[in-house]
């Protein structure tokens, strides 16, 4: 029913290149091509008779020495020198079976890109390396390897470098692998790799004065990464390794355990999950409420149905399930946002659940001027606003608008909601931008800045000041950020895109040195590349083609509720500063952004891909002398996770409240929620 897995690339092997070790290399890599092999001449003979002189012997030992050597050379560099890029071809069979290995496709083949309008399988006489004739099809670069393979150079190509190795994975219709015969033929490959796969992603061909254009000059590390400025990766290790609650190697082996999993009532459609006492399943025709625990959540029995209790016969809630849920008010109220068709995520408004009661107390209508709009996405005002019995706010995004609503009236007037129409939410601040933004997602710091991700890949920061004008706009890597979160203290921002995961550091050191993030202050030219969190290229055609990237979170670390006692300081009249006191002590309420609670950091990384659920760590990540950064080109690539596997595709996987963290373990329970089932699993060092 789901367990931990961690999986190891299988390591190619070029035995066949030694005499020695030929007949354990056709054990280990089957030839799946039509050919017999050759077999050596060490292998599967009868032993010779004892030769009857020394000179027989000698004769011997020099027809070996004429014939092995040639052989190793012919075969470490390229088996002809005529052959134009040449490589060995393997393919991986088995899954994810006891039984999976590599086996040798082809022993010497060759590869070429393409340029062309034909992509699968047709026009297969094109000339390599060279442009069809223009025609008014666009025109994509194609990799074409023997006549097995032809893929357009994509990111769906998850094609994963290993240097050492002079190897290259990717996904084409299958799990392939190709080495190569010296190290210029590899880099010679990745060149152009790289090259056809910037024209693809981007439409202009791969040049600096088109990577400047594309990325801007400020960014010119996401188009060259050894040109990055990587310190500040390397002061926020240093941070990391300083903050409570960080003894936890970044090469520890962590164990994930399954405590609970329970039926649901109906198909889970999301997960809201509660700091305080409970959290909440919403389904098709209702909401299963369940209780939080040190090892995860369990049910309690009780359910609100979307039919009953409601004040509006009409609602639409009954006949549209909720695609969005947002706690506030301490967690005693959700605001539920349905779509206004199937397959569209706008909604022209949203209901208003007391959850005490079980009853849909309100509907909302989005308004402005006088004109219905619409939303496409919701979020709290910052991190810990739901845990705030007072809340009247919340966030508001469309493809070009982004805005704060309150559902008070502007007047100062509490709303009659029994005689209202439809109450109209007050747009309290925002901004409806004219050109297209084409804003896709968006979430909160501690603070309440804004990150907020685009469709075409921009991901920009937006101030608790303004909603107008961003004060960073990171470039997109050509793919759509479909989901974004953020870090309490805004330092660091996680998009999801379909095939990667993109890790950006929003730190910076402004003029006076002092160390800022892109949420406050303009980052100027130092600022470094992102790193890209993938599955191998195994576990990604595993997934499934259609399985994408969904919903990457961080850990939940963020100040809780407490008791406070607010003092103000009056110098001359005047409110001068405010602190809050507690337990814990006192603290500048300027500086409450940037830690979370007791100092702690953010400590793993969760995703979905169909029935996966893949974990990663993230000072693990953070780490640039990690072994997953040591063996690739380009931007740096982490590959090192755990998968949850279920039976069924997953609707979300989120981590619980950090005070659900039991002594033993560095992270609270992670919850992973399918249709028809609910999980949670523990996390526990093993050292």
């Amino acid at each position: 029913m789901g367990g931990s897995q961690s999986r190891e690339d299988l390591e190619l092997s070029d035995s066949d290149t030694e005499s020695q070790h030929e007949e354990e290399e056709e054990e280990s890599y089957q030839d799946v091509s039509n050919e017999t092999p050759e077999k050596s001449s060490s292998s599967g003979r009868s032993r010779p008779q004892t030769p009857s002189s020394f000179d027989e012997v000698e004769s011997k030992l020099k027809a070996l020495k004429l014939k092995y050597p040639s052989t190793t050379t012919q075969t470490q560099q390229s088996p002809n020198p005529n052959f134009k890029n040449g490589v060995k071809l393997y393919l991986h069979i088995g899954g994810n079976t006891p039984k999976a290995k590599w086996v040798t496709s082809e022993k010497l083949t060759s590869y070429a890109f393409i340029k062309t309008s034909k992509i699968n399988g047709q026009n297969e006489d094109e000339e390599e390396d060279e442009e069809e004739s223009e025609s008014e099809e666009a025109a994509w670069w194609v990799l074409r390897v023997s006549t097995k393979i032809r893929a357009k150079v994509a990111v769906e190509m998850q094609l994963k470098t290993l240097k050492e190795q002079r190897r290259v994975d990717f996904v084409a219709e299958g799990v392939w692998a190709m080495k190569f015969f010296s190290d210029e033929d590899y880099k010679l490959f990745n060149s152009k790799y790289q090259d056809c796969l910037f024209e693809n992603t981007f439409g202009y061909e791969s040049n600096e004065a088109n990577k400047v254009k594309v990325y801007g000059k400020d960014f010119v590390g996401w188009a060259n990464p050894e040109k990055a400025d990587d310190s500040m990766w390397e002061d926020a290790e240093d941070d990391f390794m300083k903050s409570p609650g960080s003894a936890t190697p970044a090469n520890g082996n962590q164990d994930l355990r399954e405590e609970f999993e329970e039926a649901s009532n109906g198909g889970i459609q999301s997960l809201a999950l509660g700091a305080l006492d409970n959290s909440f399943l919403v389904g098709d025709s209702g909401i299963q409420v369940v209780k939080n625990l040190s090892h995860g959540i369990q049910g309690k029995g009780v359910y609100v149905n979307f039919g009953s209790g409601n004040h509006r016969s009409g609602s639409n809630l009954v006949h549209s399930t909720p695609k969005k849920a947002l706690l506030m008010r301490a967690e005693t109220n959700m605001l539920l946002m349905s779509p206004m068709n199937e397959g569209k995520l706008h909604s022209t408004g949203l209901h208003q659940l007391d959850i005490e009661t079980g009853k849909i107390i309100t509907e909302w209508k989005f308004e402005k001027d006088g004109t219905d709009i619409t939303m496409r996405d919701i979020a709290n005002d910052s991190k810990a606003a739901q845990l705030d019995p007072s809340g009247s706010t919340f966030l508001g995004l469309d493809d070009n608008r982004l805005c704060r609503w309150d559902m008070r009236d502007r007047h100062g007037i509490v709303q009659d909601l029994a005689t209202a129409n439809t109450p109209v939410l007050n747009w309290t601040q925002g901004h409806q931008f004219s050109r297209g933004t084409n804003f896709q997602c968006f979430a909160s710091t501690g603070d309440g800045s804004i990150v907020v991700g685009s469709l075409d890949g921009k991901i920009r920061l937006y101030s608790t000041n303004s909603m107008r004008q961003a004060k960073t706009a990171f470039p997109g890597l050509g793919s759509p950020i479909t989901h974004v979160d953020v870090t309490f203290d805004g330092k660091w921002i996680l998009g999801t895109t379909d095939t990667y995961l993109i890790l950006i550091c929003s730190l910076f050191t402004d003029k006076d040195g002092k160390t800022k993030t892109g949420f406050n202050g303009r980052m100027g030219n130092r600022i470094a590349a992102p790193r890209l969190l993938k599955l191998t290229p195994l576990d990604s055609h595993l997934a499934g083609v259609n399985n994408k990237f969904r919903k990457a979170q961080f850990s939940w670390r963020v100040l809780s509720r407490r008791k406070m006692v607010l003092l103000a300081g009056v110098s001359d009249g005047f409110l001068t500063v405010v602190y809050f006191l507690d337990l814990r002590g006192v603290q500048e309420c300027a500086a409450l952004p940037t830690v979370t609670e007791n100092g702690k950091q953010e400590r793993h990384l969760v995703a979905t891909v169909g029935k996966f659920s893949v974990i990663w760590n993230f000072q693990q990540v953070k780490n640039g002398s990690h072994e997953c950064y040591r063996n690739q080109e380009g931007l740096k690539s982490c590959y090192c996770y755990k998968i949850v596997l279920k039976d069924d595709s997953i609707v979300d996987s989120r981590f619980m409240h950090d005070k659900f963290a039991v002594n033993d373990s560095p992270e609270a329970p992670l919850v992973i929620a399918t249709p028809m089932k609910v999980s949670s699993f523990s996390i526990s060092s093993r050292r």
